[in-house]
């Protein structure tokens, strides 16, 4: 059976099974769009499961009517605005392009950045990196549960990792192949908006820090990342150099990463966002990945 596995970025959500459904609309329009009979297909087995830590971590839900009206209007679209390009990348974003790279490579100037989204994003990551009230273990066993149960029913797995969902994903991969035999887990490791580019974020994976087992998780088949055009938090949004130890060692058969030309058209009552994970849902290359995927079993 293929079973395609959606781990969420941060930030609060709307209660798990709404969460779930917005995000299997997206998917699904956006497969629709490439592959109808895919789409049809995934929505017919029920292929589709979340992980949802972020109540876990936030200690509450966002009403999803907050999302709803601009996640409508990105699936009634059928062509998208000229100046979305231009949008995500004019004079604001690389300005606070250029504070996340203060971040990432000296972390110790956090506090004194002057844009408060910026020291949130990293201080959030570091939350989940410091492992504070053993929060780090509780996010990634929800994570490894359904896996588990994939590898039991002898599932092929999509692994879909959005933002910070995709260290998550890494992390808890790393824990099933190096702390519990786990050898042949995910089929394809698709990850978008994805920041293991980052310097901050390498230095911390547990595989990192957990040397005398082997850096690197070796239980994926293959692996494929997308970032979107002016996506703040894929900073580093080429994944293939940073990894190419693992194509080397025989753990991944091979990293593909994907950016030109890539855009997110999601917007909402504050403009483009180009990190949204809807948009990134609905983006026609993203579709044809897991509708490629799909086809091949």
């Amino acid at each position: 059976m293929n079973r395609i596995i959606y781990v969420p970025g941060k930030n609060p959500k709307p209660p798990a099974q709404v969460h779930r459904e917005l995000l299997l609309r997206c998917l699904l329009e956006g497969v629709r769009r490439s592959d109808p009979q895919a789409a049809a297909d995934i929505a017919a087995q029920d292929a589709f499961t979340t992980v949802a830590w972020s109540q876990l971590f936030y200690g509450y839900s966002r009403p999803a009517y907050e999302d709803l009206p601009w996640i409508e209007q990105l699936l009634s679209q059928q062509s998208w605005r000229e100046d979305d390009s231009g949008d995500s990348r004019h004079v604001k974003y690389r300005i606070t392009r250029a504070m996340y790279l203060v971040g990432d490579f000296l972390p110790w100037l956090i506090p004194l950045l002057p844009d408060p989204r910026v020291k949130l994003s990293i201080q959030e990551t570091e939350a989940y990196f410091g492992d504070h009230g053993n929060l780090g273990n509780r996010i990634r066993e929800l994570q490894k549960q359904p896996l588990r149960e994939a590898v039991r029913n002898g599932d092929r797995v999509l692994l879909i990792g959005h933002s910070m969902g995709s260290i998550i994903a890494y992390d808890s991969l790393w824990e099933l192949d190096h702390l519990e035999g786990i050898k042949h887990c995910v089929d394809c490791f698709l990850t978008i908006g994805s920041p293991l580019g980052m310097n901050y974020v390498q230095k911390r994976l547990i595989g990192m820090n957990r040397k005398e087992h082997g850096i690197y998780p070796g239980n994926i088949r293959r692996w494929v990342n997308i970032t979107a055009r002016g996506d703040l938090v894929a900073l580093d949004p080429a994944l293939a150099n940073d990894f190419e130890d693992m194509v080397e060692n025989g753990d991944v058969q091979g990293i593909t990463d994907l950016r030109d030309g890539i855009y997110n058209h999601y917007r909402d009552e504050k403009g483009l966002n180009v990190h949204k994970s809807y948009g990134y849902l609905v983006n026609p290359h993203v579709a044809q990945v897991i509708a490629d995927w799909w086809n091949e079993a």
